[in-house]
């Protein structure tokens, strides 16, 4: 595989399947190297601010590769935005995407000239200003609503507002005003909290970028079934994102708990001996280990067994017959040993043992006579 220095994307190293564009919705095309999968349609897919992406057919079959910047048909006028898949790929993203071929494709005009891209410049330096006025002409009129992003179409005719709100709100008055005021078609689009936070970025508390703003591209709702599964603490504080809605982190890992879980035997089992009635406490899924205690709301007398364990004695007691004991021979063994291990480990050990007496330090041998020092 040939790589290709990338001096003006910022992104290193680039391979020709990849796109120029550093974006979540970028795809890697992995039939850039078949000509016959480059040829097999006209369509291409144009990506525009943010997360705004189209399929536009290329009727005069103009020279088009990724990362070439195109003017495109709109309504009105035309707007600009970047080539980011040819070819057949194009078509199974627009069956993904639910692309209806029935209507009439927009089409592709032309690679964008220098007076396409300045008035599109123009247009983009707008937008952050356009979006406090817009604020504040929204609080002014009392609407329960937070307008988080604005981007203009690529000839400056058009402007999509983007809005959050939790009820319905009727902005026909907002609309008249906004059109009053920048002298632009209106386009108001409605965009949840997980976008919005998409939208503006952040770290999250694992202390990397969030999945919204990084890769994520499509939302699926999280119940807090999620977290229960995975015997998470119902702490709304510790379970809700940036965006204050559940992480969407919380449904990576349910499918591997609900596996884990088939693999188990139901909590709602009693376990029969003959001393005691044991109810489910906890359950380690990984470790297969499963805790009982001889009461039912509280931790009393517990006792952790395998999973394998459990299925043996919910066994015994289906022949009406109660083993003595949770533990098997092999756990009894087991935890004699541990506790064995654990009094030779004890401080306790060293009480017994005699202390040595200290080595008497040598006298030195005494003077003779004739050296013994003079009395002055």
């Amino acid at each position: 595989m040939r790589f290709i220095q990338d001096k003006g994307s910022g992104c290193g190293l680039c391979v020709k399947g990849c796109s120029k564009a550093k974006n979540k919705l970028n795809n890697y095309d992995w039939l850039y190297d078949i000509k016959a999968a480059q040829t097999a349609t006209d369509f291409v897919e144009v990506q525009f601010k943010n997360t705004r992406k189209g399929y536009f057919l290329n009727k005069d079959r103009l020279p088009l590769k990724k990362g070439d910047v195109v003017a495109v048909e709109s309504s009105p006028g035309h707007d600009i935005g970047t080539i980011t898949l040819t070819g057949k790929l194009v078509l199974l993203q627009m069956k993904k995407n639910r692309f209806r071929f029935d209507e009439d494709p927009k089409k592709v005009y032309r690679i964008a000239k220098p007076a396409d891209l300045e008035k599109y410049e123009e247009a983009k330096n707008r937008e952050h200003a356009t979006m406090i006025r817009s604020r504040q002409i929204a609080t002014e009129l009392g609407l329960n609503m937070k307008i988080g992003d604005v981007e203009f179409q690529g000839d400056g005719n058009k402007a999509i507002f983007y809005y959050i709100a939790d009820e319905r709100v009727d902005f026909r008055q907002l609309i008249k005003v906004l059109a009053e005021t920048f002298h632009v078609r209106i386009e108001m689009k409605q965009i949840g909290a997980r976008q919005e936070a998409g939208r503006i970025g952040g770290i999250g508390p694992c202390g990397r970028e969030l999945c919204c703003s990084a890769w994520m591209s499509s939302f699926i709702s999280v119940a807090t079934d999620a977290a229960r599964l995975q015997e998470l603490s119902m702490n709304p504080q510790k379970l809700a994102g940036q965006c204050a809605k559940l992480k969407c982190c919380l449904n990576y890992e349910v499918d591997t708990y609900m596996e884990r879980r088939k693999q188990l035997p139901s909590r709602k089992i009693e376990l029969i001996t003959a001393d005691h009635t044991y109810y489910h406490f906890k359950t380690d899924i990984f470790k297969k280990e499963i805790t009982y205690s001889t009461d039912k709301n509280n931790p009393v007398n517990l006792v952790t067994i395998s999973s394998q364990r459990v299925f043996d004695i919910i066994q015994i007691n289906k022949k009406g017959e109660k083993p003595l004991s949770l533990l098997s021979d092999t756990d009894v063994k087991e935890k004699k040993r541990e506790s064995k291990d654990i009094l030779d480990g004890s401080v306790s050990r060293f009480d017994g043992v005699k202390k040595k007496n200290k080595k008497s330090k040598k006298k030195a041998p005494p003077l003779p006579a004739n050296d013994k020092p003079k009395n002055r």
